[in-house]
């Protein structure tokens, strides 16, 4: 049996608050010979109850990561009764409909860079998880080779984006740069995730 070709690179840059011993985001990604998924959960404040947050949410999407975004969500949700909340980005990609997938409740950001240099950003659905079903939308784009995505949490703000060299760099590149420019200390939990489909 031939060994598994992985398809997609993946580079972070995680921060806490102010250095805060706690960072209240949380991320998981995974891939296998079907499907690449990247989860990013912010939980709402910072410290401790806000990393219980993001990391229940983390674990959920661990055990259910091969299903639908809107059942991903559904599970998720309901992890949340009784916690503080927390706001949530997925990308899902299918390889073998060359699709993706993305959904953002709350200040979970994702920008997609194209082959040919198309820079865009998708718009949050206002609001945040916590056990109540509420409005929100999954987009559906065709997949191509070479696309670049940046998933990031609030810490990461436009003009940090608009500063960070992205076009023909691999993720790891870009998530050094980031590292570089942002060394100091930051006013919120800040994490960035660099993907490349190759």
């Amino acid at each position: 049996m031939e060994d598994y070709q992985q398809r997609v690179e993946v580079a972070v840059f995680q921060k806490a608050k102010k250095n805060n011993y706690y960072c209240g985001d949380s991320y998981f990604y995974l891939e296998n010979d079907q499907t690449f998924i990247c989860a990013l959960a912010d939980g709402l404040g910072s410290g401790e109850f806000a990393k219980e947050s993001s990391e229940i949410v983390i674990e959920t999407i661990k055990k259910h990561y091969e299903k639908p975004v809107k059942e991903i969500i559904s599970e998720c949700n309901q992890v949340l009764v009784g916690k503080r909340g927390a706001v949530l980005g997925i990308l899902q990609m299918e390889f073998e409909t060359q699709q993706y997938f993305y959904t953002s409740i709350g200040n979970i950001g994702l920008v997609t860079i194209s082959n040919d240099d198309i820079k865009r950003r998708s718009i949050p659905q206002a609001g945040y998880l916590s056990g109540y079903n509420r409005p929100y939308k999954v987009v559906s784009e065709t997949l191509q080779n070479g696309t670049t995505f940046l998933l990031f949490s609030d810490g990461v703000t436009p003009d940090d984006l608009s500063h960070i060299p992205v076009i023909g760099l691999e993720p790891e590149s870009i998530i050094e740069d980031f590292a570089e420019r942002y060394s100091g200390a930051l006013d919120d939990d800040t994490t960035i995730i660099a993907m490349k489909l190759n």
